[in-house]
């Protein structure tokens, strides 16, 4: 039976080198998994039972097994390509409807928006409505659709304001000086921004922020009348004044107008009353309880709002001391802390087609020392825009990135499991089909029951180790040589007895 052994070795050994040579043919190809060629031996039937002495009758190809190892991750230029880390299989379908499945993430979009392979297949997932994924089965073939190329504009509806307005600050008599958008010394700082209207046009929104000035009376009583020549006046609080300070007393000024003297000394009453000693002298008398009024900056300060160079009008009419086109007062702690708003505050209706309130949180501003500084601006609009690129992540959510800087979700790719890979037939082209061996697991979300994670932009590499296929391909060869030569052997035996006479 020697022959009989050796064809087997043979047949056996060929068959492993058949192996071997497809993993080196394959030892490039994207998402390829290579194979193994396992061996059990052979004994003859026999009607009386096997022995101990009963001879094998070679080996035989029990299986050629796959070897679902992980291959290495390469880095493509492609953003819809897509490697698979760890288990799974894309779940892709023909337009028959088959199903296929698939380690190889080299995708592209055709002309219909489908995401396909090679072969025209589409990849299989979650469909995306509005930037929503509906995680609803069975998976569908995903497309990236005409709505999906472009991004509709949003209109502004909030924005959130941080800035640290410094406590050093000048006080501004918005009576006297009137808020105005063109004269910076009607206001202390400003701050822009852009917002959107519901067509997406762009619109400049500018912010000032005008400190509001300390006010003080003098008594009611008659002690508290000014005669034309004086050159101090009590006054009911002296909080906050400083040497140095401007003050302006309405009709102490000439001809009845208002009076502007700059404070010299202060002194200290019953508090917080106090003397205020100022130069120059007053010109026109005036009586008891007359306001007086300083550039000491207060705790308190004025916000206008303009759209496009346009004051935006306040809901209702704040109350006093805020100026009346303000779109809120701001009031702060002496540790600088806002206390007023505590909430974010509605503008007047925007000044474009269709305009409507919105909603700007202050809560984040500060009044400490230092300079003016804008901690933080932001809006919720923005203007319509167009794809410009892919990504997808980790959990297989295809993001699309468009011109005006939003991203949203086109749709989620599912991975395919199994809890036995060596169970499903391959077919070619990097595909296989399900069998009942194979134990589907269905399609779930990547990174999920066991399931790999994604990589964008890259793919997964043949597992196929080229080194050691060579050497495996030598000892395949030398198999070959070896069974040959029991074939060679057995007949040199044979040849033997033939010549007996």
């Amino acid at each position: 039976m020697s022959f009989q052994q050796g064809l087997s070795g043979l047949n056996s050994s060929a068959k492993n080198l058949d192996s071997i040579g497809n993993n080196v043919a394959n030892a490039s190809t994207v998402g390829f998994k290579g194979s193994e060629t396992q061996f059990a031996d052979a004994y003859a039937a026999s009607l009386s039972g096997g022995t101990s002495l009963q001879t094998g009758s070679g080996s035989r190809v029990a299986a050629v097994a796959q070897q679902f190892t992980q291959g290495n991750i390469a880095t493509t230029n492609n953003p819809l390509d897509v490697a698979i880390s760890g288990a799974g299989f894309f779940r892709m379908a023909d337009p028959t409807g088959s199903v296929f499945y698939s380690r190889n993430g080299q995708f592209h979009e055709d002309k219909d928006g489908y995401i396909v392979n090679s072969l025209g297949h589409n990849v299989t997932g979650y469909e995306a409505a509005l930037g929503v994924v509906a995680q609803v089965q069975p998976p569908v073939n995903l497309q990236i659709s005409a709505i999906d190329k472009s991004n509709p504009p949003k209109v502004t509806s909030t924005t959130a304001v941080g800035v640290n307005l410094s406590s050093t600050e000048a006080g501004i008599d918005d009576a006297v000086t009137a808020f105005n958008p063109l004269t910076s010394t009607t206001y202390n700082k400003s701050t822009a921004l852009a917002v959107y209207d519901s067509a997406g046009a762009s619109h400049v929104a500018s912010l000032y922020f005008q400190r509001i000035p300390i006010t003080t009376f003098t008594p009611t009583t008659t002690t508290g009348a000014l005669l034309a020549g004086a050159v101090s006046a009590p006054i009911s609080s002296i909080t906050g004044l400083s040497i140095g300070n401007t003050v302006t007393i309405a009709g102490a000024g000439a001809a009845g107008g208002l009076y502007s003297g700059t404070i010299t000394a202060i002194t200290a009453g019953v508090s917080p009353a106090g003397t205020l000693t100022f130069s120059p002298s007053i010109t026109t008398g005036v009586g008891a309880g007359v306001v007086v009024k300083s550039d000491a900056g207060s705790l308190q300060w004025n916000v206008f709002l303009t759209v496009d160079g346009a004051i935006v009008s306040p809901p209702a009419v704040p109350a006093a001391p805020a100026a009346a086109n303000s779109m809120a007062m701001m009031t702060f702690g002496n540790s600088g802390a806002l206390i007023t708003p505590a909430a974010a505050v509605t503008t007047g209706v925007m000044p474009w087609v269709g305009g409507a309130a919105i909603t700007v949180d202050l809560t984040q501003c500060t009044q400490y020392a230092g300079t003016f500084n804008v901690n933080g601006l932001t809006q919720d609009g923005y203007a319509a825009g167009t794809l410009s690129g892919y990504s997808t992540s980790a959990d297989g959510t295809i993001l699309g990135r468009y011109t005006n800087g939003q991203t949203q979700a086109l749709g989620q790719i599912l991975l395919n499991n199994f809890s036995n890979p060596q169970g499903l037939q391959p077919i070619g082209n990097n595909e296989w089909v399900d069998t009942v061996a194979a134990g589907n697991l269905g399609p779930l979300t990547p990174g999920t029951s066991g399931r790999g994670v994604l990589q964008s932009s890259a793919v997964e590499d043949s597992n196929v180790d080229l080194t050691a296929e060579l050497v495996n391909m030598i000892i395949a060869q030398r198999m070959y040589q070896a069974n040959a030569q029991t074939i060679k052997a057995q007949d040199q035996v044979l040849q033997t007895i033939v010549n007996l006479k």
